[in-house]
């Protein structure tokens, strides 16, 4: 492989953060980007293991900001980049089973409905109506938000990818960059098994893996890797062409259509930190059980697909934007689950954080990397 030896800006990871943010700045008339990507596709790391799903349904108002930003950009997508990514607003139906959970649901609601987001407020005779097929007996309410849903991940990035190719940007995959080269304070640039490359500017959009990036800067950020997974089912014919993305809240259990079939994933609670992206068995049963619970159509489908991903939790489960304490060297990760709605927002964030030294779309100056070390932690409550 051959990769040059100069870059005006390095961008390390080539999921839909990196993605978007090597076309957010190309389209600002940025030359000579350099995208690296360890793997041999694109988007085939945390980005290619996730659900898809997209919300505007959070708790804090910046990421209801950052949902009202990223959302519409996924509706204009194809008009824009030429790229279709099947947009399908199901809606996303949070089952609510515990007293506790109902008064901070409420808040979450009337912040959503300050912020012009018109959550729907369901008691449990509404959400059972709605869904007859499941066994919904001890759900008490719920929330649902109609343009909540479910966009084509891979379709994302390769827009993104394609485009900021288009407009100059360098692409590599099989990159990987195995230290981070820096000077008085400042990044000189990266190494790679195909030798250095300079730069004034390196962007760490590696998602799981940014922690490990960061400490070849010497650089360690509080970003904990945490293994999830989840499996597609063969046909179910009776499920509902309308069937939203259904989430029970409080086991973090999910489900959504998927093709002919059906989607469904449950976090494990016990999850032990780390990169392994393989099936637990154990737990995909424990899961299985869950859904079946919920879902009994469940029990007569066959299986046809599991996969395993990572997310990139941070302490108070939002991201990181911006600069570092190392000149030159920005970081876009941490969003602990909700990444993948908030990739085209968070490149055109970056965009700004480094061509205009603030971002202006959506003020994300508060989810700085210096939050940690002050105590200025804001945490997001609807996490799955």
């Amino acid at each position: 492989m051959s990769l040059p030896k100069t870059a005006s800006i390095i961008i390390i990871g080539g999921g839909v953060m990196g993605a978007s943010t090597a076309y957010h700045l190309a389209a600002r008339g940025v030359k000579d980007i350099l995208l690296l990507e360890k793997e041999d596709f694109f988007g085939t790391g945390a980005t290619g293991r996730c659900a898809g799903g997209v919300r505007y349904q959070f708790s804090t108002e910046v990421n209801i900001r950052l949902s009202q930003a990223s959302l519409p950009m996924l509706e204009r997508f194809e008009d824009e980049l030429g790229q279709p990514i099947e947009y399908h607003k199901l809606g996303y139906l949070f089952l609510l089973t515990q007293e506790t959970e109902i008064e901070k649901f409420r808040r979450n609601v009337a912040l959503q409905h300050s912020l012009g987001v018109a959550t729907e407020w369901l008691d449990g005779s509404e959400i059972r109506k709605r869904l007859p097929m499941m066994n919904l007996e001890n759900v008490i309410a719920g929330t649902n938000h109609a343009k909540d849903g479910v966009v084509d991940p891979n379709g994302v990035v390769m827009g993104y990818i394609n485009a900021a190719h288009r407009l100059g940007a360098r692409i590599h995959s099989n990159a990987d960059v195995r230290g981070i080269n820096s000077q008085d304070g400042k990044i000189t640039g990266v190494s790679t098994p195909h030798g250095n490359i300079s730069a004034p500017i390196v962007v760490n959009a590696a998602g799981p893996w940014a922690g490990a990036v960061s400490e070849l800067a010497g650089l360690p950020i509080p970003l904990t890797p945490l293994r999830r997974q989840w499996l597609t089912t063969s046909a179910l014919p009776e499920l509902p062409p309308d069937f939203p993305f259904v989430i029970d809240f409080t086991q973090s259990l999910y489900f959504h259509r998927e093709g002919q079939g059906l989607l469904t994933g449950m976090s494990n609670p016990h999850e032990k930190p780390g990169f392994n992206q393989s099936i637990d068995q154990a737990w995909e049963l424990t899961h299985l059980e869950a859904a079946i619970e919920r879902l009994p159509m469940l029990e007569q489908a066959g299986l046809g697909s599991r996969l395993a991903g990572l997310y990139e939790n941070t302490p108070d489960a939002h991201p990181i934007y911006g600069k570092t304490p190392l000149e030159g060297f920005y970081i876009v990760t941490g969003f602990s689950g909700h990444g993948f709605m908030h990739g085209p927002v968070s490149g055109l964030l970056m965009s700004e954080i480094i061509l205009d030294g603030k971002s202006s779309t959506v003020d994300v100056s508060m989810l700085d990397l210096a939050r940690f070390e002050e105590g200025r932690l804001l945490h997001e409550y609807n996490v799955v």
